[in-house]
């Protein structure tokens, strides 16, 4: 057993999402979204890098050591499956290792609305899933895919850095590749997938020109795309992809964005009110012809008012998610109101 993977037994048994580890600092556990330190001293650069190196390949490696940091999955049998982020910093070697749970979990049993389950039933088209780093995205997505591997007779191709969830072929082929191991780059990894027959992408980060590209043109050839950003609304999402591309190229994207987006989940972790966990507030849009007309017409302004007048199908703002938490109790309403885009009308409500 690798020196390392006490940690990882004790980040388990705590119910820890993430093990952090920087040289000249003792580790920590992310507990309910606090940081909390282990109960060892320090641990230096040279000693650290040992520990890190010892359950990494030659590969990652020179890897890591060639580009400064490294993304990869490390699997502890019995334990989990965790996600894996070496760097180097000021003081030296650094990680992060987030935990991958073991079991995929249904979407039956999350307690999501009913809509996120509508979305993963498409056929066709664009749906994003977003927010903040360790927002839960992941998680989401995996019962998504799950959703349509248990129900659906498909071809589903994933492309992630690393894998994280893996998915055993039920009544879907499902094909996974990992950003430099089996693929050179998401863009790549995208144009070969739609020569792939695919009735199903995921792409695990859309961050570039090239990769959004090749990702609506694959929604707009009747592959059902899933993809993640680092939006918080929806109305952001909107923007952040046009503006990805050239400003000679935005009014062909927003006519392909418009044809192809079919939703938008954006979501965030809050800790419950009791402390001892968190529960995730979600924001979701839902593709029709009046969104068409405000993308193609750049008025993203108007993203808010066309989710209001959507309840019926499902949609909701993050404000109104917040709301219900909190008039629920699940979490503290001073914490809802700060998370609120629209404070004024959240702390009306609130005092109505």
């Amino acid at each position: 057993m690798a020196r390392l993977d006490q940690l990882f037994v004790e980040l388990k048994e705590r119910g820890a999402s993430d093990l952090h580890l920087s040289a000249d600092y003792p580790p920590l556990l992310r507990l309910k979204g606090d940081l909390v330190p282990l109960k060892m001293g320090p641990v230096p650069h040279a000693q650290l890098k040992q520990l890190i190196f010892e359950i990494m390949t030659p590969d990652q490696i020179a890897l890591a050591e060639k580009n400064w940091d490294l993304d990869f999955a490390y699997a502890l049998e019995g334990v989990a499956r965790f996600r894996a982020n070496v760097f180097f910093n000021q003081r030296g070697i650094g990680a992060v290792f987030r935990i991958i749970p073991t079991e995929i979990k249904r979407l039956d049993d999350m307690n999501l609305p009913a809509s996120i389950k509508k979305l993963s039933e498409l056929e066709k088209g664009m749906v994003l899933v977003t927010g903040p780093t360790g927002s839960g995205k992941s998680t989401t997505l995996s019962a998504m895919i799950n959703h349509i591997n248990e129900n659906r007779e498909a071809h589903i191709i994933t492309i992630e850095d690393p894998i994280e969830f893996v998915h055993p072929p039920k009544k879907c082929l499902v094909t996974q590749r990992e950003v430099h191991w089996h693929a050179k780059s998401f863009s790549s990894a995208l144009r070969a997938a739609c020569r792939e027959d695919p009735d199903v992408i995921l792409v695990g980060e859309m961050r570039d020109y090239e990769t959004i590209s090749l990702a609506l043109s694959a929604a707009e050839l009747g592959v059902l795309v899933f993809g993640t950003l680092h939006t918080n609304s929806a109305g952001r999402t909107i923007e952040r992809i046009i503006d990805v591309f050239p400003t000679e190229a935005q009014a062909q994207a927003r006519t392909q964005l418009a044809d192809s987006l079919k939703g938008v989940v954006a979501q965030q972790l809050i800790k419950t009110m009791d402390g001892k966990g968190r529960v995730a507030a979600h924001e979701i849009m839902v593709g029709g012809p009046a969104l068409a007309n405000i993308i193609r017409e750049g008025k993203t302004t108007q993203v808010s008012s066309y989710i209001q007048t959507g309840l019926s199908e499902g949609m909701q703002l993050m404000d109104h998610s917040l709301f219900h938490l909190a008039q629920t109790g699940k979490i503290d309403k001073t914490e809802a109101l700060l998370r609120a885009a629209d404070k004024k009308m959240f702390d009306a409500k609130t005092e109505g």
